[in-house]
């Protein structure tokens, strides 16, 4: 990026140079030989106890040098020696910071708190605390980011450097936050405001010029008294020559022609007054009030909210149009010079809209034109107006497959680009910063009770369980922070003092997503119409398990049946199947080949997904369930119906674990199902509720057999065909057992 965006600097050994008047080439204000000489009489001195001088004539005031450090060198990406040494950059002077280093890659998460080392592995981990009021919250963002280690130091980092950075994530785990983060790292003092100016020479080419932050206003008060006052002149002119003119006309008794003549008059007035409120400035960008360096969400943006943009003029002749610098919008582009640029789910905007921003990135200034074609503002462009700023791109892994190549190129070779995750290992320092989380949570939304230590205990435990990994946290703080407003609401509207575990228990149960809401409904209605079977033994029939959106599981019934083929045997499935589901039923197929004695090539398998919806059937996950149904109608062997399952399936019968599998546990739960089969290497990430633990027996397999062997009812045809089935596979299907690795987790 360039830094070259203040056209008029000159470096501050050199004398001062004389001003020029807007309209000229160095883009100031226009006027004329008397008010620059008498701007000159009225401009003090250098003393440092002066009043800056404030003349809209004159350049003196307020084209000083914006640059902190002169003499440092720009480097190709836009920065100077000074950042790179911490100097003049972004933490020198700030009122919490001094140097980047003095952020380090730590924080302290308990400061005041004491620790109970013995009480570590609690869920608490080991804080001594009454209720969340006892914990201190850090005042800056970056300090209370917590988990994203690795993209919190890239942050502190791109800040020091001025580099960009691409986010990629789920949606939630805090790329929005890091962005906010990292303008309370860059510099305040360099900021700038940006003016346009009416260019006589070509109204449609209208000038800018940028000031130091704070001096726009008072240019813009001296250009509208200096016009009040031209005006004042000009009424008082008007008047007196009106008044004479009807005077006349009363001595020449022709009031009807003095009338018209006075008319004539104040028209000719106001038409010519036009062009001295043209000589006042629009102040694009005001950064007279920044505490901090801007911070722009551009997310969704349209081009002109994001590109800039000028208005269309309905009025464009007869001394009523608007003048061209009076009708340019600025966009996020601009606001954020000198600060931070954040655009989540970046693939969304138009790839026109992409190359334009890179071109903004590469030269640091980008011309403000009217984005419709249509438009009269389609005529007008500026002068390049800064836009120094850092970009933080953001968004989901589709958002790389839309992305503009050369933009993603600019960022990745001039910044970072960083994964953010979704979980996190537990330990007794995270679950402490959980603790801290809370406390944010409420100090951040100002109207909620504080949490006792038994209801933090219950967030940790659900953050557990949302991560659907043993030994890990999930890092999506953004639906676990509207769990903490919704128990502080519930809490707040029983007049509690505090926000105990209770009120937990029922935000949890309120604040079910739609998709949990739509499975437990059909659920019920199954319920009402003998849809679901819990009890007793069916040839062909098993209750697989599926989950619907990211946590809410359902049962879903698969049937099978076999018939004679009218020509070539085939394996024909219905219910909305998508593509890995097709193929993890042809995987099935080849297993069933292989176990089983009757020859499929004279048999048709009809395999049906009962009620599987429009959403269809995705995944792998109900292999176990469609083999289980298959061998069943082969073997003309009934099924428990109390048992329900779910797992993928290799081609030598080994079951690969699942995603999702605590969600599908409690919803054979909440159906009535006695016993649920999972893959074995699953067994670690089971973190079902407390009240489903006496409800549901789960056992875990590694092998069809085994999975047979707890489904099947009959005992002499099943032990008959389980004996069958591992003298076929040998012992090693026996004792194997898969590891986590074997394969990538997908929920159906």
């Amino acid at each position: 990026m360039s830094n070259d965006t203040n056209r008029e600097e000159a470096p501050e050994d050199d004398p001062p140079e004389p001003s020029a008047p807007a309209g000229t080439d160095d883009g100031s204000a226009e006027g004329s030989d008397a008010d620059r000489e008498r701007a000159d009489e009225e401009s003090p001195g250098p003393s440092e106890d002066a009043p800056e001088p404030v003349d809209p004539l004159t350049d003196d005031p307020v084209d000083e040098r914006v640059d902190p450090d002169p003499s440092a060198e720009t480097t190709e990406d836009g920065s100077t020696d000074a950042d790179e040494t911490g100097e003049n950059g972004g933490f020198d002077g700030a009122e919490d910071v001094e140097t980047v280093e003095d952020l380090g890659s730590s924080v302290d998460v308990d400061p005041g708190v004491e620790i109970d080392e013995e009480e570590e592995e609690g869920l608490l981990g080991g804080l001594k605390i009454t209720s969340t009021a006892d914990i201190e919250v850090p005042d800056r963002l970056v300090d209370q980011v917590i988990g994203q280690d690795e993209a919190r130091d890239i942050i502190i980092k791109a800040a020091k450097q001025r580099r960009h950075v691409m986010m990629i994530g789920s949606p939630g785990t805090g790329k929005s936050m890091l962005a906010k983060a990292m303008s309370q790292l860059l510099p305040q003092e360099d900021l700038q405001d940006v003016l346009v100016y009416h260019n006589p020479d070509d109204g449609n080419e209208p000038k800018v010029r940028t000031v130091p932050a704070g001096k726009g206003d008072q240019i813009i008060d001296a250009h509208k008294e200096e016009a009040r006052k031209r005006n004042q002149m000009r009424s008082i002119l008007m008047w007196i020559i009106i008044a004479i003119i009807i005077g006349y006309a009363l001595i020449m008794r022709n009031i009807l022609l003095g009338i018209l003549a006075a008319g004539i008059i104040w028209l000719i007035f106001r038409y010519t007054s036009r062009g001295t409120d043209a000589m006042v400035p629009n102040m694009i960008v005001d950064n007279g009030d920044k505490r901090q360096a801007p911070f722009e969400d551009a997310t969704g943006a349209h081009a002109g909210a994001l590109l800039g943009d000028v208005r269309h003029d309905p009025f464009q002749s007869g001394g009523m149009e608007t003048p061209s610098h009076d009708r340019v919008e600025p966009g996020s582009i601009h606001k954020s010079n000198k600060g931070v640029l954040f655009v989540d789910e970046i693939n969304t905007l138009d790839i026109r809209t992409q190359q334009k921003l890179m071109t903004a990135i590469q030269e640091g200034e980008f011309s403000i034109t009217g984005q419709s074609e249509r438009s009269s503002g389609a005529m007008v462009q500026t002068e390049p107006v800064p836009c120094d700023f850092i970009m933080i791109a953001a968004g989901n892994l589709d958002a790389m497959e839309n992305m503009h190549p050369a933009l993603r190129n600019r960022i990745k070779g001039y910044g970072y680009e960083v994964y953010m995750e979704d979980t996190i290992e537990d330990s007794p320092e995270m679950r402490r910063k959980y603790a801290r989380f809370v406390a944010q949570e409420v100090e951040r939304d100002g109207r909620l009770p504080h949490f006792t230590d038994e209801a933090v205990e219950e967030l940790i435990l659900e953050a557990k369980r949302r991560s659907g990994r043993k030994n890990h946290l999930t890092l999506h703080f953004r639906t676990l922070g509207g769990l903490v407003r919704v128990a502080g609401d519930i809490a707040r509207a029983e007049d509690a003092e505090l926000t105990t575990r209770e009120h937990v228990l029922q935000a949890k149960k309120r604040s079910r997503s739609i998709e949990q809401q739509l499975a437990d409904d059909y659920i019920e209605r199954r319920k009402d119409y003998e849809l679901q079977v819990n009890e007793g033994g069916v040839e062909g029939r098993v209750n697989g398990l599926a989950v619907m959106g990211e946590d809410s599981g359902i049962m879903l019934p698969v049937m099978a049946e076999i018939v004679p083929a009218q020509g070539q045997g085939q394996v024909i499935a219905t219910g909305q199947l998508k593509e890995m589901a097709e193929e993890s039923v042809q995987n099935v197929s080849a297993i069933i080949k292989k176990f089983s004695d009757v020859n499929l090539s004279e048999k048709d398998v009809h395999i049906q997904f009962v009620q599987a919806g429009q959403q269809g059937v995705d995944g792998d996950s109900a292999s176990i369930t469609v083999a289980t149904a298959v061998i069943s109608a082969l073997e003309d062997i009934p099924i428990d119906q109390t048992v329900a399952m779910t797992g993928s399936l290799s081609v030598r019968g080994d079951v690969l674990p699942v995603g999702g599998v605590t969600h599908k546990i409690e919803a054979a739960a909440k159906a009535g199902c006695k016993t649920v089969i999972i893959p074995a290497a699953n067994e670690q990430d089971v973190m079902i509720e407390d009240e489903y633990e006496e409800m549901i027996e789960i056992v875990p397999c590694s092998n069809i057999s085994e999975v047979l062997e707890v489904a099947l009812m009959g005992e002499p045809q099943k032990d008959s065909l389980v004996d069958r089935l591992k003298q076929i596979t040998g012992s090693a299907l026996e004792h194997q057992t898969v590891g986590a690795g074997g394969s990538n987790p997908s929920p159906q």
